[in-house]
């Protein structure tokens, strides 16, 4: 495996992959590691999840460089992600007890009660975009659980992914509770088959969901999918339009643009959709693009020159239907994978930047007729994983919440992730829960026990 640096294309590392016998080691050790973890009472588990928060804590900078070098994160992005993830391991270590206890009923057995026993070695299939914290986010609650973790990392992010198992290591992790596997894309379907791997989360694209389901389903095992999304930003004409514009401009870019999660779809009513646009066209020209590694910069290159390639490709045919282009449009030129940001206004259903997820800093922008047209706008999409609504009205936001398709809708805020509440999609973006108590029973057999 190649870590290749996407600010300048040259080559970082090499990796060798795992060979079939290393694979089968690891997942054995894995197995054998859930016979004793899954035992150890939930309170020894959380201490060991606090001891990894401090290991993140005390490396910060070493894990941020490292995720800068491999997928060309901004650097403040990247120390806020370590940050991150160590936040949502002292989280799960202060309340994974009382999610796990058992829950009473009310029968006329003697006693009646559900348990949440672990259901073994769960195979982690993540991606590039958030090295870390999809890892942790996957991990902590599973670990928490009483499972133990095998991970199938991108494999353009292979030093993420060794580092992270060393993490555990040095939190005090017994071996095999986590292990990292560095075998490409071709051999996951080998790991769902294997009899040691219980459960799979993946986050990744559409596609690679269609497949992961598939394969987990002919070995009638348990999937979470965290996939793609075109998450629809609706602003409504009684918001505040500056405000919302600086929010677009931030919702659009974070992680260069490279976030599941984005903003991806800018749905305003007509009346003030001038006005929104000026605002936001302006906010993003003024960002500054550059070394991911310069504390200055706000937009580092795309992870991948492919990544350039759908992007760029994406914006031509969008343009080709009839939409504007605004800002920016095609590639910097130069070394590495830099993309300007973009945006396109006059965009509408059946252009390749309203109906496909865009990856990269690209905005486009539709105009809607009034509110109920917005909401028809942003639920026109075969995904469904987040959305956010800007309002002046807080009560009319509550409301419209509800219609929205969406795992996700945040009223006058930008998406985001948050140990706290649940995390994942409808339609095409998945199903199942991240985080939160939902998050952590995903993979536990929901136990009744039925006393007489």
């Amino acid at each position: 495996m190649r870590a290749v640096d996407p600010t300048n294309g040259e080559l970082i590392r090499e990796y060798p992959e795992h060979d079939e016998d290393e694979i089968a080691l690891r997942l054995e050790r894995a197995d054998a590691a859930f016979r004793a973890w899954s035992l150890r009472p939930v309170s020894e588990r959380a201490a060991l999840l606090r001891s990894l928060a401090g290991v993140l804590r005390a490396d910060l900078a070493s894990h941020a460089e490292l995720m800068t070098a491999e997928m060309g994160k901004p650097i403040l992005q990247a120390e806020a992600e370590v940050a991150k993830c160590a936040t949502t391991c002292d989280w799960f270590a202060d309340h994974a007890a009382a999610m796990l206890e058992p829950e009473f009923a009310a029968t006329e057995a003697t006693a009646s009660f559900v348990r949440f026993d672990p259901l073994g070695v769960v195979l982690a299939v993540m991606p590039w975009n958030f090295p870390f914290w999809q890892v942790i986010r996957c991990a902590v609650p599973a670990l928490a659980a009483g499972n133990t973790v095998a991970l199938k990392h991108a494999s353009n992010v292979p030093g993420c992914a060794l580092a992270l198992e060393d993490l555990f290591r040095k939190a005090g992790f017994p071996g095999g509770a986590f292990t990292t596997l560095l075998i490409p894309a071709r051999g996951v379907g080998g790991l769902i088959a294997h009899p040691a791997v219980r459960a799979i989360s993946l986050t990744g694209s559409e596609s690679a969901g269609r497949q992961v389901a598939a394969l987990a389903g002919a070995s009638l095992k348990k999937t979470v999918l965290e996939l793609g999304g075109s998450d629809a930003f609706v602003v409504l004409a009684d918001a505040d339009i500056e405000h919302a514009a600086r929010q677009a401009t931030l919702a659009r870019t974070l992680n260069n643009g490279q976030s599941c999660i984005a903003a991806k779809r800018f749905i305003v009513e007509e009346p003030v959709a001038a006005r929104f646009e000026a605002a936001f066209i302006a906010g993003m020209a003024a960002l500054r693009v550059g070394d991911p590694r310069d504390r200055a910069m706000q937009i580092g290159p795309l992870a991948r020159m492919d990544l350039v390639d759908e992007l760029e490709d994406q914006v031509r045919r969008t343009l080709a239907a009839g939409a504007a282009l605004r800002l920016g449009g095609r590639r910097q030129e130069g070394p590495g994978c830099f993309f300007p940001p973009t945006v396109i206004t006059g965009v509408e259903p059946g252009m390749a930047a309203f109906d496909e997820e865009t990856f990269g800093p690209l905005a486009p922008v539709t105009r809607a007729r009034d509110a109920g047209h917005a909401l028809e706008l942003a639920n026109r999409s075969r995904y469904g994983l987040g959305a956010s609504l800007w309002t002046a009205d807080v009560e009319r936001g509550r409301a419209l919440a509800a219609r929205f398709e969406a795992g996700a809708v945040f009223v006058n805020e930008t998406v985001k992730s948050d140990p706290r509440v649940p995390f994942g999609g409808v339609k095409g973006s998945g199903y199942g829960r991240e985080l939160a108590a939902f998050g952590l029973r995903e993979f536990v057999n929901v136990k009744t026990v039925w006393v007489g």
